[in-house]
């Protein structure tokens, strides 16, 4: 099993026919790695409930979240300005290395009835949103927190120009996109 660092130093010579890349600088990198989880308006409700969200992210990713606060007051959700309605981690370097490596080899296929992502999830500036339903799938995570249980988004923003070049260079990377013909079965029904 090979490092996101020693792929990375292999995709020129493996995809620049493929994506017509004419110089070792066109090859694209992955930039940073945002992870996100919405807590809403559950500080309201249960301060320690956001305290925990906030503490398993950083054990997930190895970095403390930064609270998101509210851009404008919503009465039907009972919400304010200003108030923290989420958690966020954006991870580049080293840490974006070994949380990368852990998502796909660890993380994802732990995945109750994991097939692959869809390539439809990348969208047109070639960065890769996951929709993660539970944390638990995370090694990191006790099984003690059953009842706490929060999904999280992930987003991969590589330097890719358009969506054919992010789908290859993810793809030699090892991130398991299902077969195009699954996908656009899935698309019709």
């Amino acid at each position: 099993m090979k490092s996101l660092k020693e792929k990375q130093a292999k995709v020129f010579e493996s995809l620049a026919s493929e994506l017509g890349l004419k110089n070792v600088m066109q090859t694209p990198v992955i930039e940073k790695i945002i992870v996100n989880v919405g807590t809403g308006s559950m500080q309201k409700r249960d301060r320690k409930k956001n305290d925990f969200i906030a503490e398993q992210l950083a054990i997930i990713t190895g970095q403390k979240p930064s609270g998101r606060p509210a851009k404008s007051s919503i009465a039907g959700f009972k919400s304010r300005e200003g108030d923290i309605v989420g958690q966020s981690v954006t991870l580049r370097g080293e840490r974006m290395h070994s949380f990368f490596d852990k998502l796909i080899n660890i993380a994802l296929p732990r995945t109750k009835d994991f097939r692959g992502l869809s390539a439809r999830s990348i969208d047109k500036m070639g960065n890769l949103t996951i929709g993660i339903k539970e944390h638990t799938i995370f090694p990191e995570t006790g099984d003690e927190e059953l009842h706490n249980i929060f999904g999280l988004s992930v987003t991969i923003v590589t330097t890719a120009h358009d969506k054919k070049s992010a789908e290859a260079y993810l793809r030699f990377l090892g991130v398991p996109f299902k077969k195009p013909e699954d996908d656009m079965k899935k698309k019709k029904a």
